[in-house]
């Protein structure tokens, strides 16, 4: 009974990992991530995908296709527009340095005056 709790969690885990579209390789990832970043970071319209099929020497379905395998991934969100915007690389979003340490300084000052 053991073998098979184990066998059925290790298939549920390996059904929960997103496999990248088929016929694309790791290149091909990364030509899609360049594309995307050189455009702006979101994957939206015509002019946004031309320039990426062209960029990356994929095909639209295979640009859809791994927008699609990004998300799911999370290394893309769904965009208000229907699109697609990258996350990751120079694509990430800026994180707010300054937030947290001027909550420390108006503490500090509060708490000396």
């Amino acid at each position: 009974m053991i073998r098979i709790s184990a066998a059925l969690s290790a298939l549920g885990l390996l059904s929960a990992c997103a496999m990248p579209p088929k016929g694309t390789d790791e290149q091909d990832l990364m030509a899609w991530d360049s594309a995307v970043a050189s455009i702006g970071c979101e994957l939206v319209s015509e002019s946004d995908y031309q320039p990426v099929e062209l960029q990356s020497g994929l095909n639209r379905a295979q640009v859809q296709e791994i927008a699609s395998y990004k998300v799911k991934t999370e290394e893309a969100v769904p965009t208000d527009t229907g699109g697609v915007r990258l996350v990751t690389g120079s694509c990430a979003p800026a994180t707010d340095m300054t937030a947290e340490p001027m909550a420390d300084a108006e503490a500090a000052g509060t708490a000396a005056g």
